[in-house]
């Protein structure tokens, strides 16, 4: 009832609303990313209601993307969840089929299976990453990628050798001053810290997000005891602030 009456009140906003006339795909794609943000936002603030708010924002984007598919004669909202409804349908055979499965794991294996089953011409595994993903969300995926047609360490433990062997071309680098190398095997590093993180089930957007909410409430904490005592930032040793720092810590 209510899905059939945000079709409808699109629809009227399609034809009446200046501001939603002229919208394209084009147009609305930054705004769908921010609101993907806000959406994620709200998931690791654990704000409930925020998510619910979020989501309700994500579907009005989702749902006017098919109503220009449907003006362009393209695709309409009924096109869209019929194909996903089946492709889900088809790419979990031991729920609504006759395959056994031993867990997650497994699953995993079997989905990127079907994706390339599903194209009769080659498809690279690689070839759904969407370019334009956040560096750490992008190095995840592709890892997820590979680990789907059993590209992966045997186990999990070995990461900690290949993340050690890349500190160590780090160092090396960094001792020669080789400034594009470093670069380069600065993301080495990082790529296999990502790597160690989705082998201990972390996920490492999620991880960074939080240490950047801890440092902010910390440094917040430092910035607002210096102000009490009658100082600056700019006028005290970093020793001056590593004091007040370990209260942070203390009040976390």
């Amino acid at each position: 009832m209510e899905f059939s009456k945000l079709l409808d009140t699109i629809d009227v906003l399609r034809v009446k609303c200046p501001w939603d006339m002229k919208q394209t795909s084009e147009s609305l794609r930054k705004l769908t990313i921010e609101e993907t943000y806000e959406l994620a936002d709200a998931i690791s603030s654990g704000n409930d209601e925020g998510i619910k708010n979020e989501l309700g924002d994500l579907m009005l984007h989702i749902v006017f993307y098919a109503r220009i598919g449907s003006e362009k004669n393209l695709f309409s909202m009924k096109d869209v969840l019929k194909g996903i409804n089946e492709k889900l349908i088809y790419r979990h055979p031991h729920v609504f089929g006759e395959v056994k499965v031993s867990g997650a794991t497994e699953v995993e294996k079997n989905w990127e299976h079907l994706k390339i089953k599903e194209n009769s011409d080659y498809n690279p595994v690689l070839s759904g990453v969407p370019t334009s993903l956040p560096a750490i969300v992008k190095a995840n995926r592709i890892q997820e990628k590979v680990r789907g047609v059993g590209f992966d360490w045997e186990v999990r433990d070995q990461i900690w050798d290949k993340v050690l062997e890349e500190l160590k071309e780090l160092k090396e680098e960094i001792d020669d001053h080789n400034t594009e190398s470093i670069e380069s095997e600065l993301g080495d590093v990082m790529f296999s810290l990502i790597n160690a993180s989705r082998l201990y089930g972390i996920d490492p957007e999620a991880a960074l997000e939080k240490t950047n909410r801890k440092f902010i409430r910390r440094f917040n904490y430092l910035e607002k005891e210096t102000l009490l005592k009658g100082k600056s930032l700019h006028d005290m040793s970093l020793d001056e602030m590593n004091v007040i720092w370990e209260e942070a810590k203390k009040e976390d």
